[in-house]
């Protein structure tokens, strides 16, 4: 790898520009324009058709944006049809401002204007390329050449803005703006809004592309605050964003912008887009969201943006990509699952609102994600805490800690055996199998209790290879009656050590009381037992056989 052929590739402001730096958080969401429909589209390997991207232009009016990059309706007779399609249904909401992006080319711009005739509200973004590389090995060209580039582009776009029906918007980019030195790019701009007298009634948009990243986000947003401080009629430009993700940086770079003094992020679901992607709006949004501001977008419904996002675009979305991804809340780690099962009872002893819970962001059901499924994922990494809290959470039961433990070998093993993750059935499986009212060596066929003299009469009929035997005995109480009865048919020496019981939710058994016994042998180890019923008692009893027919078979 020769790292000789490269040298830094971009111009820092000029002077010091660090006020961004005494900002520790973004306050309010920026305005939010999605170029899905536009830069997204144009990066799939089958772009999207009339018919998906009417589909996805719904789901963005869905989840809130109120600018959307429609597309560059000069370019394919696809982006064409799909504008004048959502002015001649009449679909474009009157809060909701559709977008256009032209070169400063003079057909092209008439050809813009056409395929927004009659739009309520539009934006019409033009742009010419204003780098170094750009200017030297593309368009060789001189500086005052390009400028008036852009110069003459804005003449024509607000000349024909009066000429046509409809109700437009300016917005200008400097394209490559992370190749350019900052001090032209500033007098480009100036020269543009000099020409589009922005004005109380005439905001205009300055847009900042980072078509290529190629510095570290610190170097963006000083040029960002030099821009915004020393743009002309600043108080009616809106200052905005457009990050690419070349460095793999882009919503690090989008962040620190806005902190530098930007408005606004053009940017797309998921980050599709040309090479690496767009910055991610969902990623930037539900940054916010996690520190308690409000990023005006409704993102509650993850799962269903996911999927319309794959139809549409033929994507998909990685494991892993942030908030969204099917594995961002899973901890399969045993100490991670501990953490945050322990966090959540937490919050639930404490009835907290607020989200503290280790590990996990944000409360992964504000987006439609769920403990059971999301959460807690099992397999041979996993451990007892998870896999206790998966079972207590989706089944009700709640098992005492050294018996989790115990549990927790049994599924981590048969995971380990299979290969495979547990799903919450398999976990259940295991318990109903392992635990739960086993009724095999040996089973009680008839029980028959009568109070005497402080404690309790017993009569309790054993079944074992079909055959029974009935035994009298006695005891403090049901439980010690049944247990000193089993002691006695089968001649067994063990401790009851652990008893504990507790009533079961509706939804997870049809049984109201749930018991678990442990069973401490001769040799100190514990055998334990479940057992379910209407009846507490009857439940412990269940839960002592289950015990004892795992000590004789272990």
């Amino acid at each position: 790898m020769d790292t000789s052929k490269y040298s830094v590739g971009y111009y820092p402001a000029p002077g010091t520009h660090v006020k961004w730096v005494q900002k520790d958080h973004i306050e309010k969401a920026p305005a939010w324009c999605s170029v899905d429909l536009r830069d997204g589209n144009q990066s799939l390997i089958i772009p999207m058709s009339l018919e998906e991207k009417i589909e996805f232009y719904k789901l963005l009016l869905q989840l809130g944006f109120k600018e959307i990059e429609v597309g560059f309706p000069a370019a394919s007779e696809t982006e064409y049809e799909f504008l004048r399609t959502l002015i001649e249904r009449d679909m474009i909401p009157d809060d909701v401002t559709v977008q256009v992006l032209t070169q400063c080319r003079e057909h092209i711009i008439r050809k813009t204007f056409d395929a927004c005739k009659g739009a309520p509200n539009a934006i019409i973004h033009f742009y010419n390329s204003t780098s170094v590389a750009q200017r030297e090995q593309v368009f060789r060209k001189s500086k005052e050449e390009i400028k008036q580039i852009a110069v003459d582009g804005a003449k024509l776009v607000k000349r024909l803005a009066a000429e046509y029906e409809g109700n437009f918007r300016f917005e200008y980019s400097p394209e490559s703006f992370t190749g350019t030195e900052p001090e032209y790019a500033l007098e480009v701009c100036n020269a543009v809004l000099d020409v589009l007298e922005p004005s109380v009634d005439n905001n205009v948009i300055i847009n900042l592309p980072v078509t290529v990243e190629m510095s570290m986000p610190h170097v963006y947003a000083s040029q960002v605050e030099y821009m915004s401080e020393n743009l002309k009629y600043r108080e009616h430009v809106t200052v905005s964003l457009h990050p690419h993700n070349d460095r793999g940086t882009g919503v690090a770079d989008t962040e620190l912008a806005l902190l530098a003094g930007a408005d606004r992020v053009e940017g797309t679901l998921f980050g599709n887009g040309e090479r690496t992607g767009n910055v991610d709006i969902i990623t930037l949004a539900m940054n916010m969201y996690s520190h308690g501001v409000d990023p005006k977008l409704d993102f509650s419904d993850m799962p269903s943006i996911v999927e319309v996002y794959e139809k549409c675009t033929r994507m998909h979305v990685y494991e892993r990509s942030p908030y969204a991804g099917a594995l961002v809340f899973a901890a399969f780690s045993g100490s991670h699952q501990d953490a945050i099962a322990k966090g959540m009872n937490w919050r639930k002893e404490k009835n907290l609102h607020a989200w503290t819970v280790p590990y996990i962001p944000i409360d992964p059901q504000d987006i439609s994600r769920t403990y059971d499924a999301d959460v807690i994922r099992v397999n041979s990494q996993s451990g007892k805490g998870g896999i206790g809290y998966l079972l207590e959470q989706s089944y009700g039961y709640v098992l005492p800690p050294k018996m989790r433990e115990h549990f927790s070998y049994l599924c981590k093993s048969v995971s380990d055996h299979d290969h495979r993750e547990l799903k919450g059935d398999d976990v259940l499986s295991i318990f109903k199998e392992h635990y739960l009212d086993l009724k095999a060596p040996l089973s009680i066929a008839n029980m028959t209790f009568t109070q005497k003299d402080g404690g309790v009469d017993a009569y309790v009929t054993f079944e074992k290879d079909g055959q029974k035997n009935t035994v009298h005995t006695t005891g403090n109480g049901s439980l010690d009656a049944v247990s000193n009865a089993l002691k006695a048919y089968t001649g067994s020496v063990y401790k009851l050590k652990v008893y504990t019981e507790h009533s079961v939710q509706e939804q997870c058994s049809d049984s109201t009381a749930a018991a678990y016994i442990g069973l401490e042998k001769e040799d100190g180890t514990l055998c334990w037992g479940a057992g379910t019923d209407t009846d507490i008692i009857r439940a412990g009893i269940n839960a002592l056989i289950s015990a004892y027919n795992n000590l004789i078979t272990e």
